[in-house]
């Protein structure tokens, strides 16, 4: 494999001539991820992948949206819960979205105890943030369930346009259906963490190599992407 040369003056590395320095420069990618686990940059292909798919969703929804000549549903009103005799608006999609983007919070303090060694804590807040998840699809569920109750559908509203239905119900159950497995496999991890599988090199599902806690850290960056997907969701439906 052709690599660059270190000058002799500065320390700079020089690009070799011809057809070596092409060589060269297709593989400094290849150089440049040369110490990334296979788990991390398996991650950050399928985030990278999921991004794309969630583009097409929002891209699709703001098409519907601006094509139809029906009026769309004002977020305000749909989305409002009966409280003490008061319409308090988007007050359940408000709490929904604290306690998501709280869930982000205590996972990365378990990403940087499970790099300090400390397995009590990791395992606590990665259950913390499970329960934090959990209680997020709770709230959509009853969400939806309202909606449903209310007559939404698929293919109808008694709001306005049709297209609202159908866009809402697909690409919010494609996000609760990305944060129901985050919770699933960080209730896996964390119990692995509290048993003290990475300490003892146990073998198993989720174990890989002594005293590595790498697997903390890609979970974290699962369920930051899935965070931040929400902010993006809340705008497009919620406040637009």
């Amino acid at each position: 494999m052709a690599e660059y040369t270190q000058a002799q003056t500065g320390g700079t590395l020089q690009r070799p001539e011809g057809l070596r320095g092409i060589a060269a420069d297709l593989s400094s990618d290849q150089r440049a991820f040369k110490n990334v686990s296979w788990g991390k940059a398996m991650m950050w292909i399928f985030l990278l992948s999921d991004t794309f798919v969630f583009g097409c969703f929002l891209l699709a929804y703001m098409t519907a949206r601006m094509s139809t000549p029906v009026d769309w549903p004002n977020p305000s009103e749909v989305f409002a819960l009966h409280i003490g005799g008061q319409e308090l608006p988007l007050i359940l999609i408000a709490i929904m979205t604290f306690v998501l983007i709280s869930s982000s919070g205590t996972m990365a303090m378990a990403v940087n105890f499970g790099y300090r060694r400390e397995r009590g804590r990791t395992a606590a807040l990665m259950l913390l943030t499970a329960v934090l998840g959990a209680t997020f699809v709770g709230m959509q569920a009853f969400e939806w369930t309202k909606l449903i109750s209310e007559g939404v559908r698929p293919w109808e509203n008694p709001w306005g346009a049709a297209q609202f239905g159908s866009s809402f119900f697909m690409i919010t159950g494609f996000h609760g259906t990305h944060v129901t497995f985050g919770v699933i496999f960080l209730l896996i991890v964390a119990r692995k963490v509290w048993r003290g599988d990475f300490d003892t090199e146990r073998r198993g599902f989720f174990t890989s190599r002594k005293g590595d806690y790498e697997i903390v850290e890609i979970m974290g960056l699962y369920w930051h992407f899935v965070d931040l997907v929400w902010v993006f969701i809340f705008a497009f439906f919620y406040l637009w």
